[in-house]
């Protein structure tokens, strides 16, 4: 396993850097005390993709796995991240969708638990483009999407903080989430400290200029980073949002 992230890593170094740059980079910023590493990635110059099961259709599970597979179909991860909340079997809690394919159905109900504090919404991806939609917008609009996830909560909607969210919550977690830019970029963030929802999601409103922003998961985030060489390992992960590299012929 070693010797092929070291294949990879080799790899990357190879990429002339315009190419890096189109596929995505991660920096770190600060905003109110806390740091974040925020990673920005055009969908219409990288080959981004959802993962959660193998041709065996067991659940990746980790980075490790998912990168074993892709080095099996001559690509490699670049940037990888948890991607949305899951059941103790792995199996996603609400939509999930995987080559245009419904694998799992979209949720509506509230409930306990973040997921269900509403609205929540779904990360998409469709030719080239990518959206973060409030669940019920999602279907209304009846986006035929090519790859999905939900989770919740909704950070931003349409510019707003989600009303739920105090300023003075005592509830600090390690958090990660995502959310678009004006001009389509995807911005995929995790806090390296315990942050609050609201201030996690005044960085994607008032730092990221995201109008739109989800909730990804706590305590378990990860991130994979080919470029620095991170990979989380601490937890065992549900979806995967993933960009990809193709290896050379």
């Amino acid at each position: 396993m070693r010797l092929i992230f070291i294949m990879l890593l080799l790899l990357l170094a190879a990429l002339p850097s315009t190419a890096a740059k189109a596929k995505g980079s991660c920096s770190t910023l600060q905003h109110g005390g806390i740091s974040y590493t925020v990673c920005t990635v055009d969908p219409a110059r990288s080959l981004m993709r959802i993962y959660h099961r193998d041709p065996q259709g067991q659940p990746f599970g980790s980075f490790d796995s998912l990168a074993r597979q892709l080095w099996k179909e001559r690509h490699y991860p670049i940037i990888a991240m948890n991607g949305g909340m899951y059941h103790d079997d792995l199996s996603a809690v609400g939509l999930f969708v995987e080559h245009g394919f419904e694998r799992h159905a979209i949720s509506t109900k509230a409930g306990w638990g973040n997921f269900h504090l509403l609205p929540n919404g779904v990360f998409w991806l469709k030719d080239g483009r990518a959206g973060v939609t409030e669940t019920a917008r999602y279907i209304q609009d009846q986006i035929a999407a090519d790859y999905a996830t939900q989770s919740g909560p909704m950070l931003v909607i349409d510019g707003q903080i989600h009303p739920r969210f105090l300023p003075d919550s005592d509830s600090l977690k390690i958090r990660n989430g995502i959310g678009l830019d004006p001009a389509g970029r995807v911005h995929m963030v995790i806090s390296e400290t315990s942050v609050r929802f609201y201030d996690f999601a005044l960085l994607f409103r008032d730092v990221l200029g995201c109008r739109n922003a989800l909730y990804l998961d706590g305590t378990i985030s990860s991130l994979y980073d080919a470029e620095t060489g991170r990979r989380d390992r601490l937890f065992p992960l549900g979806p995967i949002i993933a960009v990809i590299g193709t290896v050379p012929q």
